[in-house]
Formats: C-alpha cells, structure tokens, sequence
C-alpha cells in the first residue's frame, strides 16, 4: 500500500479508538489503523458493531481537514459517498446510503462509517482538527448466519460481489476514495458531492420515523439531506424536521396513487 503507514491490529477495542491515540501522538494524516476484529465496535448512537474475526473489515483513517468546525458533520456524507463509489467500481455493485452513514445492498445493512473528532478546544495553533473516519464493511456471513435480530436488516458484500474479495486492496481503494472526497469538500465542492449521494440515497421519498434526542417520535417522508447536511423530514401537517441527531428507521414506501 504504497508509502502510507498501516497499523495491523489482530483485535483493538475500536479502531477508531485507536486511530484518536495515534492523531493525538501525532501520526501523519492518512495513517491507517486496521483490525481483524473488534472487541467494542461502535456505530451511531453509540450502538455496538458486530466485529468477529475474519468476517469484515474494519479500519479508522487519520485526518486532519482544512475545513471549519461546524462543516465537520459532513465528512459522514462524504465519507459514505467514497466508500460507496469504491466498493461499486471494485465489486460492480450499487450500494446505496442510508443517512447518515448506514452503507445497504439489496437494502440491507452491510457497512457504517463512524467519524469522530479529537479535542476541538486544544487545537494546537496551525494545526487543523483531528478527524478519523472508521469503516466496517461485512465482507462475509457469520458461520450460521446473522443473528436473529440482524438477519433480515443485514448482509455481506461477498453475497453481492462478482469477484473474490481481496481486504489490501478494498482498504487502499476505500482510503484513497475518502482522501479524494475530502479534497473535494476542502474546496468547497459540498453541493457536487450531496448530488451524487442524493443518487444513492436509500431513503428518498420514503416514510422515515425519527426518534427525537429528547424521545419525540416524528414519522414523515424523507426529503433527503440539504446543504447544510442535516436530513429532512416533512411530517402529515406539513411541517419539515431537520434532523441534526436521533434515531432514524424506515418505515415503508409512499402507496401509490392510483389512476
């Protein structure tokens, strides 16, 4: 993998863990921390991540983005965007996005992506904030399958792919895709990139329903993510949600009206 400083892990905690320790010690940008399994995999929400040995990648890269604070959240979309396209051009699949960061086959899980920050308050001066972006993808099946409270929402990319799947050379793929798409966001390209994930979106036009951070339950029709990154969700009066944070399910698919 060329020049770029890989950190191979047989099993971490988090690779995004990881990945922090080794910003704040000072790893260059672009340093990679990959493990063949994970004993506390985090997802949003801090959900855990199913992480067995063997059966996924999972892997956290170090940033350091030349882009203000509050347009940090939209390293997730763009992320996601990289991801998707990498794996679609490695594997001639189409995956598309649930937002923010749920990657889906066949609408059915199969990767996530976890940004995370360092310290925003001791940003040394000139430096740039610290930002890794973590990837787990399902490369195969648990033997015997998912479990039961995974098995309909889940899949693998092996069950999708038409080649052999080859970890080095999905991580070098995924890594450069994601430095490419933060160049773009560093140069103000945000509205070219929401484009494109708006072509992948899972969710647009559909009936989401949005647990609030403070317990609401909002159900509406998705209207997709908008400049600012945010999702939003039109509900039955008319009214349009912008969800910053919150639990996010699909409901079902709008009836069609019929003739």
């Amino acid at each position: 993998m060329g020049s770029r400083k890989i950190i191979w892990l047989d099993v971490t905690d988090s690779t995004n863990a990881a990945a922090l320790t080794a910003g704040e010690q000072g790893a260059a940008p672009g340093t990679v921390v990959v493990a063949d399994s994970q004993t506390d995999g985090r997802g949003r929400l801090n959900r855990s991540w199913l992480s067995p040995p063997g059966m996924g990648l999972y892997f956290s890269v170090v940033l350091r983005p030349a882009l203000a604070v509050e347009d940090l959240p939209k390293i997730t979309l763009a992320a996601g965007l990289a991801v998707s396209k990498a794996v679609e051009a490695e594997y001639d699949v189409s995956p598309q996005i649930k937002w923010p960061n749920d990657l889906l086959l066949g609408e059915r899980k199969f990767g996530g992506i976890l940004t995370e920050t360092g310290s925003l308050q001791t940003i040394p001066s000139g430096q740039h904030p610290l930002v890794v972006v973590g990837v787990g993808l399902n490369l195969f099946p648990p033997e015997g399958g998912f479990p039961p409270e995974l098995k309909e929402r889940a899949t693998s990319l092996s069950l999708h792919a038409d080649r052999k799947i080859a970890r080095e050379l999905l991580i070098e793929a995924c890594v450069k895709a994601i430095e490419e798409m933060l160049q773009r966001l560093e140069a103000d390209d945000f509205p070219a990139i929401l484009s494109e994930w708006m072509q992948r979106d899972a969710t647009k036009d559909r009936i989401l329903n949005w647990i609030t951070p403070m317990g609401k339950e909002v159900t509406g029709v998705s209207l997709g993510p908008g400049p600012d990154g945010l999702l939003h969700i039109r509900d039955a009066e008319g009214a349009v949600h912008a969800v910053l944070s919150g639990d996010v399910s699909l409901v079902g698919k709008i009836p069609e009206r019929q003739p």
